[in-house]
């Protein structure tokens, strides 16, 4: 499995950033792409394919959205929005099969990581 991500840099409080997500060479139809917070460790949020629906951590509830690159279905945006200095941190995408996992922490495969920096 590959994962390609890109996104994140530096933005002010209550600003807005996009992360993106691509997963690459996988075995299975049925997959779920998540991220993980680093230092303090959360569940963000996870899309699973199968269903086409998106569980979230308790501070992405209301905040944060998903969506789906039309053009490539193996491609997920975590949409960041009303962003505080608390969600600064190293922010992984992951992938599970075949569905999230629940906790949304657990997965089988990891990426990078990129910094997310939220200034006050």
């Amino acid at each position: 499995v590959e994962i390609v991500e890109s996104g994140g840099g530096l933005v002010q409080a209550g600003g807005s950033l996009t992360l993106s997500c691509e997963v690459n060479r996988l075995l299975s139809s049925s997959f779920a792409i998540g991220w993980v917070r680093q230092s303090p460790r959360e569940p963000v949020a996870c899309f699973s394919n199968s269903d086409s629906t998106t569980k979230y951590g308790p501070t992405a509830k209301g905040r944060f959205t998903t969506s789906t690159d039309n053009a490539n279905k193996m491609r997920v945006f975590l949409h960041m929005n009303n962003l505080e200095p608390e969600d600064t941190g190293v922010y992984i995408c992951a992938v599970n099969f075949p569905y999230c996992g629940s906790d949304l922490l657990n997965y089988h495969q990891w990426g990078q990581g990129t910094q997310v920096t939220v200034s006050a």
